[in-house]
């Protein structure tokens, strides 16, 4: 089993419903189970700013799926979500994001690894910092590190 996190978003139909039920999904998967989930951190949209604010959280599944075989479930759970991709960083129903898998750089056409936009996005570094407190990202540092350089973007914790 191979440690890997999840970054989950939603801002459409009701977004914390959205992201609780895909919890629960995430640890149904084949060879799979949840370890820990952060809070929920509400953010502005990344986007189009004509769109309601998003509501994000990370989760560490513990698993036994190949990256790509883990990849098409998320597409999966998404899909049977009713996201839709219409629009680059438009509203969605639900957003899954393998963030990390172990240490492993992945660089392949459908999938990179860590996420290209980890070390940029608030939204993804509080909660993973949250829950991983001294993890090392591949390639890019100490997720402290990484998430005290991220200043630019509010992010709430929600209690």
């Amino acid at each position: 089993m191979i440690s890997a996190f999840i970054g989950l978003g939603s801002n459409l139909h009701h977004p914390e419903r959205q992201l609780l039920r895909a919890l629960e999904e995430l640890d149904a998967l084949p060879e799979t189970r949840l370890h820990c989930a952060s809070s929920l951190y509400e953010s502005a949209p990344m986007g189009p700013q004509e769109q309601p604010d998003y509501l994000n959280a990370v989760a560490e599944i513990r698993t036994g799926l190949t990256p790509l075989a883990l990849l098409d479930e998320l597409q999966r759970i998404e899909e049977a979500h009713g996201r839709i991709r219409e629009q680059r960083w438009g509203p969605r129903t639900l957003d899954l994001d393998l963030l990390l898998y172990g240490n492993q750089v992945i660089r392949e056409p459908r999938l990179t690894v860590p996420h290209p936009g980890i070390a940029r996005r608030a939204f993804v570094l509080r909660p993973l910092e949250e829950i991983a407190p001294g993890l090392l990202v591949p390639e890019l540092g100490e997720i402290e590190e990484l998430s005290a350089a991220c200043t630019d973007q509010q992010v709430r914790r929600i209690e």
